[in-house]
């Protein structure tokens, strides 16, 4: 007689639909061994929602451990998808003591049958028993059969997507809450309708504008009134494209562009008395942005009038630690009709000029390093695991939490915020534009520019002052570079464990023809043969899908809610001539009350979600204590707190780092894991104190507030 001793986790899903298993719901379990397997025991006291123990007795030993089979049955049901069963994981304590996790992470439904693999990490060439090479195989054929490439209609050359076309089409374990769904979509809908109420007006004014504000307060509502009040100065222009919600297109300027012809006449009074611009460029002062990728796109018609789309250059100036915008022309080509305007020219021509320049900047925000860098690649990576690694891989393990929700919130965004007359489609572009524009930019897309450390070398960019982004971001990569580095070496002793992993050559074929579309340009590797390049590679996923998105996506409302500061559309045309605008001018050429709403409620609804449910213990976001003496007792509560905590719990965000699903059952990566958690601590806590000596903070790099995975 033997017996196996099981600890059965339900999980705590919210909002699921929880049930008492009793003589209607049965869930058996059967333990399958190297020695023979168990009887098919029914687990007669499950609730959901708990942890419990079982045990199952067989009249011999089972050897090793191979398999855990779980079905669940209701005699009584036609319908075998009602009073889905949710499972975490099972533990099985061995008459040996020996403890193994089996975890599922899974909804099963009635007469569904579920093996599960436990124990070690294991590749492909590692395992050796036919049964568990067989049920290798099976789960990948089954994995794709479910995930399926597919394309986006609104652009051929973008990279592929998962084929579901509706949020129901995908497997429950993929999909995030329905609750959450559902009341994201109610609040986005009131959110849209206090905005439309609000207003009296269909063209935006200032004081318009600072009604939008009321509707949500954010533990960073200070930097909306700081842009709103700061908006049209200078410095905090040239600020924002190095530390706002788009630090990607700035660049050091060696030598001006031929199209562009800034001359020392115009911009010397910039400098001081000795300085020139040839003297600034050689000294690396000098950055630019050029916008020359909307050259030629098709945009929409606004009352029998083609908006305008400008693909302008707009020249910087690093004095004093702080970037200055010092010439901007509009349109590519110059021209008369095309002037060069500066500081000095009239205070309306010059707050027009950076409008139009900021339009041409969000336009590239949003469409190529918000929605096509990280969502849409995230979503191609996301494929490619499903597809190549079956749950026992040591890089599924590593992996999958990094896409928790992306297949659910990109399917979403499709059909809500990129589906014609979305928020998103509130740009000047037309579909076509669009999805010329989404093609171009991938076709020009490389791994090194999806590489931190390679990019900010690449745009000149390691020296430039109060660069936030950049310090924060090598921090990040850095870190989470030796946390991969240590896992796949852990698995990965020598390079020709790399070549020998056919799984491992199968996941990143798939992601260069499929993510990429075999662009061998792009220099991304189509095939592994050394443990640095799966290292590197791996860092760059895992970097791009959680802080590489939280740089570019959690800032929109503190900077996108102010109309001029990230406008997705104008309606006039740029100024052919100096002297010729007023403050008129600017607020017609401004998006109406109409055309801005929709995009306005999607950001601001996200930030009602991130707090509609749930405030942590411990936490105060109402302030009503004004001395310092019980705001430090605070502090030290919370840290109290957190300390006792192996992982944040929360509805929706799982900060980068921590894993609250077990997968790894051995224990060398579960200390991997506490190494890089007190890592990212240990970061998060400099930047904090950072910022609180900055009049603008820059926190959208906080490891506390990166997700580990793209969930909106």
């Amino acid at each position: 007689m033997a017996e196996y001793k099981l600890e059965v986790s339900t999980g705590d899903q919210p909002f699921a639909e929880a049930f008492t298993l009793d003589c209607c719901h049965c869930i058996y379990v059967t333990i399958i061994g190297t020695e023979g397997k168990s009887k098919r025991t029914n687990l007669d006291n499950t609730i959901a929602g708990k942890e419990w123990s079982y045990t199952v007795k067989t009249s011999l030993h089972l050897g090793q451990l191979l398999l855990v089979k779980l079905e669940k049955d209701n005699p009584f049901k036609k319908r075998k998808d009602d009073d889905p069963w949710f499972c975490s994981k099972i533990v099985v304590t061995t008459p040996e003591d020996d403890v193994i996790l089996f975890p599922c992470y899974r909804w099963i439904y009635d007469r569904q049958q579920v093996e599960l693999r436990g124990g070690k990490a294991m590749k492909a060439f590692e395992d050796v028993h036919p049964l568990l090479t067989d049920h290798r195989k099976t789960e990948l054929k089954c994995h794709n059969d479910l995930y399926q490439w597919g394309t986006w209609s609104i652009g051929q050359r973008l990279p592929h997507i998962a084929s579901f076309k509706d949020s129901s089409e995908i497997p429950d374990e993929a999909c995030f809450s329905r609750a959450f769904e559902l009341a994201f979509e109610k609040r986005m809908t009131n959110v849209e309708l206090k905005l439309r109420g609000i207003f009296t007006t269909e063209q935006w004014n200032i004081e318009a504008m600072k009604k939008v504000f009321w509707l949500r307060e954010t533990p960073m509502s200070h930097l909306s009134e700081y842009v709103s009040v700061h908006w049209m100065e200078d410095d905090f222009y040239g600020f924002q494209f190095l530390n706002g919600i788009n630090p990607n297109m700035i660049q050091r300027c060696l030598e001006l562009p031929h199209n562009f012809p800034v001359t020392e006449e115009m911009v010397k009074p910039f400098f001081d008395s000795c300085s020139s611009l040839q003297r600034e460029m050689k000294k690396g002062n000098i950055l630019l942005c050029d916008y020359k990728g909307l050259v030629g796109l098709s945009t929409k018609v606004d009352n029998g009038e083609v908006l305008p789309l400008t693909p302008g250059l707009c020249l910087f100036y690093m004095i004093h630690d702080k970037l200055m915008p010092i010439a901007i022309q509009l349109t590519q080509q110059p021209s008369e009709q095309n002037p060069i305007f500066l500081p000095s020219d009239p205070e309306c021509d010059w707050l027009l000029a950076k409008l139009f320049v900021k339009h041409a900047d969000t336009i590239y925000h949003q469409f190529v390093y918000h929605v096509l860098n990280t969502h849409f690649l995230a979503e191609a990576f996301a494929v490619a695991t499903l597809r190549s690694f079956p749950v026992i891989h040591p890089l599924y393990k590593l992996l999958i939490p990094h896409f928790r929700y992306t297949f659910q919130i990109n399917v979403v965004a499709r059909q809500l915020l990129l589906a014609p007359g979305g928020p998103m489609f509130g740009t000047s572009l037309t579909p076509d534009g669009i999805g010329e524009f989404m093609g171009r930019a991938h076709s020009e897309t490389t791994y090194s520019s999806l590489c931190l450390p390679e990019n900010i070398r690449a745009r000149g960019l390691e020296s430039v002052p109060n660069f936030y982004y950049r310090d924060d971001g090598l921090k990040l990569w850095n870190i989470i570079n030796s946390f991969v580095k240590a896992i796949v070496d852990h698995y990965y002793p020598s390079d020709s464990d790399v070549c020998r992993d056919s799984e491992l050559q199968d996941w990143i074929n798939e992601i260069f023809t499929h993510a990429f579309l075999g662009n061998e340009s792009s220099g991304i590797p189509a095939a592994f043969h050394t443990v640095e390049e799966v290292t590197r590679f791996i860092t760059m996923l895992i970097f791009n899908v959680s802080c590489q998105h939280a740089a570019v996506h959690l800032g929109q409302f503190e900077y996108g809610c102010w109309v001029p500061n990230s406008p997705l559309l104008l309606r006039k045309a740029p100024p052919t001539m100096k002297g010729q605008s007023s403050m008129k001018t600017f607020f017609e050429t401004l998006p109406t009350v109409g055309q801005s709403v929709p995009f306005l409620a999607w950001v601001i609804a996200k930030k009602y979600e991130d707090s509609l449910f749930q405030i942590p213990l411990g936490f105060y976001p109402d302030e009503h204590f004004d001395e310092p003496a019980p705001m430090q007792m605070i502090k030290e509560f919370q840290a109290e707190h957190n300390s006792k905590q192996s992982s944040p719990s929360s509805l929706f965000q799982i900060p980068l780092g921590f894993y609250p699903d077990e997968h790894f059952d051995e224990p060398a990566p579960k200390q991997m894991i506490k190494e890089f958690q007190a890592e990212l601590s240990f970061l998060s806590e400099a930047i904090e104190e950072r910022n609180e000596d900055l009049v603008v903070p820059y926190n959208y790099l906080n490891p506390t507030e990166i997700e580990n995975s793209i969930t909106f």
